[in-house]
């Protein structure tokens, strides 16, 4: 897993509430092996109906947010079914951050076990950020997960809140495992000392 510490980057505005699971990746792509790119299934259906030209082309193909590497949402972003290939597509595409008032809880979870951040800010937070990114295409936050804070084009900065034990491992770049073999010397003392 890459350590996250900060991250200065395009922030696509996904002004939609309840972006399921099933639209982030749809239930067809479950059965790939994690070893497949899920980045190419990300929003596939929103991206790929037959009546999308150029006057309603899904937000992520316009040029301007090919590159974004924050998801910008409304409330309850990731919500529906518990697939952890939802948080592999957006990861696999390239993004490492979302920023919505609310989460899916089960999407929450995949999301800080896999490297990515999502972060919950107040509605009218994400309404000011989501404005100045869809005023100025392609517009920049810095996302600095040291101090969690979220930095706006216009100054603005708003704080967020992360579990400690989340925080450190998305600093060092562990999953739950690696973080498990950290201390793998305390644990061998421990089984030498308690055996059955």
């Amino acid at each position: 897993m890459q350590a996250f510490t900060t991250l200065n980057a395009i922030a696509l505005p996904l002004a939609r509430a309840n972006v399921d699971t099933d639209q982030i990746v749809p239930a067809r792509y479950l059965q790939k092996p994690r070893s497949d790119d899920f980045g190419q299934y990300l929003f596939r259906d929103l991206r790929n109906r037959p009546d999308v030209d150029e006057a309603n082309m899904f937000v992520l193909d316009q040029t301007c947010y090919r590159a974004a590497q924050i998801v910008l949402a409304r409330k309850n972003f990731g919500c529906g079914s518990s697939r952890e290939h939802a948080v592999w597509a957006l990861y696999d595409y390239g993004f490492r951050v979302a920023i919505a008032p609310s989460f899916g809880d089960i999407f929450y979870s995949n999301a800080l076990k896999n490297g990515f951040l999502p972060i919950v800010l107040s509605e009218a937070e994400v309404d000011h950020l989501l404005a100045l990114c869809s005023a100025e295409p392609g517009a920049m936050l810095r996302v600095d997960l040291q101090k969690q804070c979220v930095v706006a084009p216009d100054g603005s900065a708003y704080s967020f809140h992360i579990d400690g034990f989340a925080k450190h491992c998305l600093l060092q770049g562990l999953d739950e495992l690696d973080y498990t073999l950290t201390n793998i010397d305390q644990i061998a003392g421990f089984e030498r000392t308690h055996r059955i």
